[in-house]
């Protein structure tokens, strides 16, 4: 085990539950908050099942089970969970207004060369370190979902991010143990402004009948050996997350990434993706089942 850290996991959401199974999992001790704290309780109930399946499979042993959960534990407040923090990462939804809130309120109570990151995947790091008046101690840290398994991290580097705050992320990712890029501060890094192009050509195609939702994603992942099709990658992102991504790049880059028309009705119509059931797949119990129509 390497340099031990403490870790503060804003938000309970798919990606902070993931970033905290992996930090706690790495020996961190691990703090998360959520505004709702059922939330964040169930968040390490939920991290405790997968665990234990993860055991069933043979995966992780029982200690590994039992010291990333002695790793865990929730915050009353942001600002009381962010105590002393080494590395503070924000997984909340994509608002600038709402990251730098709840930044304003944590920069202060950190430990005094901790290292603020967002695990954003589109929104500028360069804004969010100087609203929050910390440019130099600001990265990006966009993990990929699920967290536990994907081995990419994209580090983000800001106009004022300091030499010493992408050193030292670069072995804080590497030790989870990770795999790590360094981008610059671009609307959408590398990674997002791909990989949301192809899901948005998935859908227009979709969209003009060509092929259906499965057999779109069947071959991106038999002909160019992708794990997951950009459909079924949607829903697991969600909709609506996608949705805005797409927005936000389309206003910062151009209309190449102007949203599709299935994608506008289907969040409209409430279907986001695994979350709420029902996107390009239905979904039961986790597992993705074709869908007869989605645009219905």
């Amino acid at each position: 085990m390497g340099v031990s850290y403490t870790v503060t996991v804003l938000g309970t959401g798919t990606m902070g539950q993931g970033i905290a199974q992996v930090t706690a999992a790495a020996g961190h001790e691990t703090r998360v908050f959520d505004v709702d704290e059922t939330r964040a309780k169930a968040a390490i109930t939920q991290i405790a099942a997968t665990l234990e399946k993860l055991i069933v499979k043979g995966k992780i042993k029982e200690e590994d089970r039992r010291r990333t959960l002695d790793h865990l534990s929730t915050g009353p407040s942001a600002k009381l969970a962010a105590d002393g923090a080494d590395f503070v990462i924000e997984a909340v939804p994509e608002n600038m207004d709402l990251k730098v809130q709840l930044y304003r309120e944590v920069v202060p109570a950190a430990a005094p060369r901790a290292i603020f990151a967002s695990n954003t995947s589109s929104l500028s790091i360069t804004e969010l370190g100087t609203k929050i008046g910390e440019p130099a101690r600001t990265i990006g840290l966009h993990f990929f979902n699920p967290p536990p398994v994907m081995e990419l991290v994209e580090v983000v580097r800001g106009l004022g991010t300091s030499d010493d705050t992408i050193d030292r992320a670069l072995s804080f990712v590497r030790a989870l143990p990770k795999t790590p890029i360094v981008v610059r501060d671009v609307p959408g890094f590398a990674t997002s402004r791909l990989g949301v192009i192809l899901g948005a050509e998935a859908m227009r195609m979709l969209e003009m009948g060509v092929a259906s939702a499965e057999d779109i994603d069947r071959g991106m992942e038999l002909g160019y050996r992708h794990p997951m099709g950009p459909l079924k990658l949607t829903d697991l992102v969600g909709l609506d997350v996608r949705l805005a991504i797409l927005e936000h790049l389309q206003k910062e880059i151009g209309d190449q990434f102007r949203p599709p028309a299935i994608l506008r009705s289907m969040v409209r119509a409430g279907k986001l993706g695994k979350k709420t059931g029902e996107g390009f797949y239905l979904w039961t119990d986790g597992v993705a089942v074709p869908h007869a129509n989605p645009k219905k």
